[in-house]
């Protein structure tokens, strides 16, 4: 594609020359450059792209587009050919440009958005199991993983929706592979940071806002206008047949509905369990980690079941029946075969299951909220001991650290604080901080509560407390393959530790992953 078409495609113009190359690709990393590549220049959190632009040029870049003046980068061009770009916003041309080069495929899928602080993943992987179950083909995007046909594709995201480059990527090859849907996860990172802005939406789902990334977004205000602009994107794009565009609200979670759908510019479908709802959950009965309850729409009633525990996974089913039912017109024997037939979701609730005789899970609960929830489901279907073990990440909301403490000495019966990403902060400043709270309920360190900064040792010490009818959870990192140290990033895996725990309990052969620097992050920030 030539670059003016590209160009065209923001209402931009060449300001350096009147070269109009072709763009056979786009890239943000100088280091992807390869002759033909047209180079976007984003400004960062860490580094800015545009100290880059003459790498990017040496690399055979044959275009730059940044969102500097001419004049402020024009020494880097003054022997070279390459047209210069001035745009508004680097990373949302990055996205336009990116799509265009694929032909624009969200254009050509029904694209459906999941975001919210909890249950984005469960609530995308039930709206994919119900439109398989429907023999819709379906594609799914998220912090896990990407389906697409019969392929499950590792991503390799750490708890963020893709950059732009490789979602338009992924979108195109779910259409060269024939299908018709897509369900993706979308963070809020990715809404401020434009990844996901040449996504053409048809349907919104939040989940809910809780205390989360407050550290990133600034304030309360600042992360719901985030997760508000995914639902003006929908408002924005052309209809496609046979889809409702819409709006998908938890009307429990009252803050986030009251300010979103104040704002909304598109029709709204709001689901609940304590209100009286577009969607209702009632008869709610949990028997044997089996959940049954009953779906009200309208004059519609009919029975669900699903093996996903708690109150909160009923909240995520009724988001995804309300985008399939109200929606996408899915039949209802669809809808309940869909979620009855979800087994499990990678990292939420996922249990580790060798003969013995306590409950070992692994759960991605991160956030206030999510742990809070997840303790008081997992009380429901349990008569033995809850012991918990989880840490809080570094360089992120300081203030959740001893709040999560206190929940966990709160809804738990032992607590193991640990590591958890702590990246270049102490990570014994941080488990001090998770220690205050547990304190502050009345927790006793070395009583109902312990602090072993090496994740795989506390895991260990947790199953070794176990008793039968006890549950030990490991919480916050689930399906996650690394964890971070300083700023690097070394392998890391909660499920095949607590696999290797409870085969060292049983005196089998235990596995466990790489030894994590642990010691060395007692100096971090000092």
């Amino acid at each position: 594609m030539k670059l003016s078409e590209l160009l065209s495609i923001i209402q931009a113009s060449i300001c350096s020359n009147d070269n109009d190359p072709d763009i056979i690709s786009v890239v943000d990393d100088s280091n992807n450059v390869i002759p033909g590549a047209l180079f976007v220049a984003r400004r960062g959190l860490v580094s800015d792209g545009h100290d880059f632009i003459s790498s990017s040029l040496d690399n055979g870049a044959a275009g730059v587009v940044g969102e500097l003046p001419f004049e402020d980068v024009h020494e880097w061009f003054d022997e070279s050919q390459v047209p210069y770009v001035q745009v508004k916003n680097s990373s949302t041309a990055l996205s336009w440009f990116a799509a265009a080069l694929r032909g624009f495929p969200s254009r050509k899928l029904v694209i459906i958005g999941v975001t919210g602080t909890d249950g984005k993943t469960t609530t995308c992987n039930i709206i994919y199991s119900i439109l398989r179950a429907a023999g819709i083909s379906t594609g799914l995007i998220t912090t896990v993983n990407a389906v697409i046909g019969d392929e499950t594709i590792d991503t390799g995201f750490h708890v963020t929706t893709p950059d732009a480059v490789a979602l338009q990527g992924l979108l195109a090859q779910m259409v060269d592979a024939g299908t018709t849907h897509c369900v993706i996860e979308v963070t809020s990172h990715s809404l401020v940071q434009q990844r996901v802005s040449a996504c053409e939406f048809d349907i919104a789902v939040l989940t809910n806002i809780t205390h989360e990334h407050l550290d990133y977004h600034g304030t309360l205000e600042s992360y719901m206008n985030a997760k508000l602009s995914l639902f003006n994107q929908v408002s924005c794009t052309v209809p496609k047949p046979e889809t409702n565009k819409l709006a998908v609200l938890n009307q429990d979670n009252e803050q986030s509905y009251v300010y979103i759908k104040n704002k909304l510019k598109t029709d709204l479908v709001d689901y609940g369990i304590e209100v009286q709802a577009t969607v209702n959950a009632t008869n709610i009965s949990i028997n044997e980690r089996i959940t049954y309850f009953d779906v009200t729409i309208g004059e519609d009633c009919f029975p669900v079941k699903t093996v996903l525990v708690g109150h909160y996974n009923i909240s995520n089913c009724l988001a995804a029946i309300a985008v399939t039912y109200n929606g996408l017109a899915i039949n209802v024997n669809y809808i309940q075969a869909g979620i009855a037939s979800l087994d499990y979701i990678p990292g939420r609730m996922e249990y580790i299951k060798m003969g013995q005789d306590f409950e070992a899970v692994v759960d991605f609960a991160h956030t206030p909220n999510s742990l809070r929830e997840l303790l008081l489901s997992v009380r429901n279907i349990t008569n033995g001991r809850i012991i918990v073990v989880f840490g809080s990440a570094g360089l992120r909301d300081v203030s959740k650290r001893s709040w999560m403490g206190s929940i966990a000495a709160e809804l738990a019966d032992f607590t193991v604080i640990t590591a958890e990403d702590p990246r270049t902060e102490s990570l014994f400043d941080i488990m001090a901080e998770i220690a205050s709270g547990c304190e502050e309920i009345g927790g006793v360190e070395g009583n109902t509560f312990w602090k072993l900064p090496d994740r795989a040792e506390a895991i260990r010490f947790a199953v070794g407390m176990a008793e039968s009818g006890d549950i030990v959870l490991a919480c916050g990192k689930a399906h996650e393959q690394s964890m971070c140290f300083g700023s690097i990033e070394y392998p890391w895996d909660d499920r095949m530790a607590m696999h290797a725990a409870v085969a060292e309990r049983l005196g089998m052969k235990a596995d466990y992953p790489p030894k994590l620097p642990t010691s060395e992050a007692e100096h971090y920030g000092k």
